[in-house]
């Protein structure tokens, strides 16, 4: 069974040399400064205690908004309110006959309620349990580090990836990918297990298939243009949300995501943590995944998404109530 990678591993927003794009050590902390280009260095190459202070007293805190308390997992419950925020994410399920939703080697049986222990996950079906298996490759050590991007081939893969957002106008992961690799492109990924870093989706995807599939590129990531011109079209009933920046308050450690990309409660989620530029572990959890065993374990239920914020101690359900949630607590 693959395990939780403890967060307190995860490198964020180091500062790399061109030449590597693996970090040097690990940090658990993100810079309360946003990247400007009017951002001097200090007159003294050393820092003062005193300012170390200041720095300290300046970086911003977080807590749950005021009032506020964990909502009870609803299964398949849609908020009235989002109804069509839902059906309008539901589109890529279509449009992308269904990739993400399932891991690699999904098989699927039915069997007596007694084969399946109470404290394991499976769900219920007419009188009988659902026993789900996939064929997991091999287990990175570490988070694959991705800035924007190439969801579907984690879900598939059932990778946990320390994810980057860069929306349009975003003011620290754009120039944080540019000053590693050097170009304005997205999405670009950092594999801190191998030293390997790379640009275009294509590449990608086939790389990770290799190093932790079974090299086997899925049918809806390997189409070229048809790929494209479907992941397009599965963006329609959006119309755009998830892409343009939204300020915000910069947390000091990444939050955490347990969710899968064939989800239209997940993908809700995903758009506003892009919006408000806010790094996060995506837990990727999706049918067939060993990690729901773990999520269930954890919290005595299974229901994606399920948010877990280290910066206030947060841990909760619910798509609507964790948008609401992350809006209340980072935007500015």
């Amino acid at each position: 069974m693959a395990g939780v990678i403890n967060v307190s591993q995860f490198p964020i927003l180091r500062t790399f040399s061109r030449r590597s794009s693996v970090p040097a050590g690990i940090r658990t902390s993100i810079p309360a400064t946003r990247a400007s280009s009017s951002e001097t260095p200090p007159s003294s190459g050393a820092t003062t205690a005193a300012t170390r202070g200041e720095e300290q007293e300046a970086a911003p805190s977080f807590a749950a908004p005021a009032g506020f308390k964990t909502p009870e997992p609803k299964r398949f419950a849609v908020r009235p309110d989002k109804g069509l925020d839902v059906a309008g994410a539901a589109l890529a399920l279509f449009f992308r006959l269904g990739t993400g939703v399932f891991l690699n080697g999904y098989s699927v049986s039915f069997v007596s309620k007694d084969e399946i222990p109470a404290d394991q996950y499976a769900l219920e079906l007419a009188g009988y349990k659902v026993k789900e298996t996939s064929k997991l490759g091999p287990r990175p050590e570490q988070p694959i580090m991705i800035y924007e991007f190439e969801r579907e081939i984690v879900a598939v893969l059932d990778l946990d990836v320390l994810f980057y957002p860069c929306p349009r106008n975003g003011p620290n992961f754009r120039p944080k990918a540019v000053e590693l690799g050097g170009k304005q492109q997205f999405p670009y990924m950092v594999d801190p297990n191998t030293g390997v870093s790379m640009y275009e989706s294509d590449a990608i995807i086939k790389y990770l298939v290799d190093k932790y599939g079974d090299g086997r590129v899925p049918l809806m990531l390997s189409l070229g243009l048809l790929t494209t011109l479907t992941a397009g079209f599965a963006m329609i009933g959006r119309m755009g949300r998830g892409q343009s920046y939204i300020p915000s308050k910069l947390p000091p450690k990444p939050l955490e995501l347990w969710a899968y990309e064939g989800s239209p409660f997940c993908k809700l989620v995903r758009e506003v943590l892009v919006e408000l530029e806010l790094p996060h572990i995506y837990r990727s959890c999706a049918r067939g995944s060993p990690k729901r065993q773990i999520l269930y374990a954890k919290t005595g239920h299974f229901q994606a998404p399920y948010l877990e914020d280290p910066n206030t101690g947060v841990q909760m359900f619910e798509s609507a109530e964790i948008i609401e949630y992350l809006t209340a607590t980072y935007a500015a």
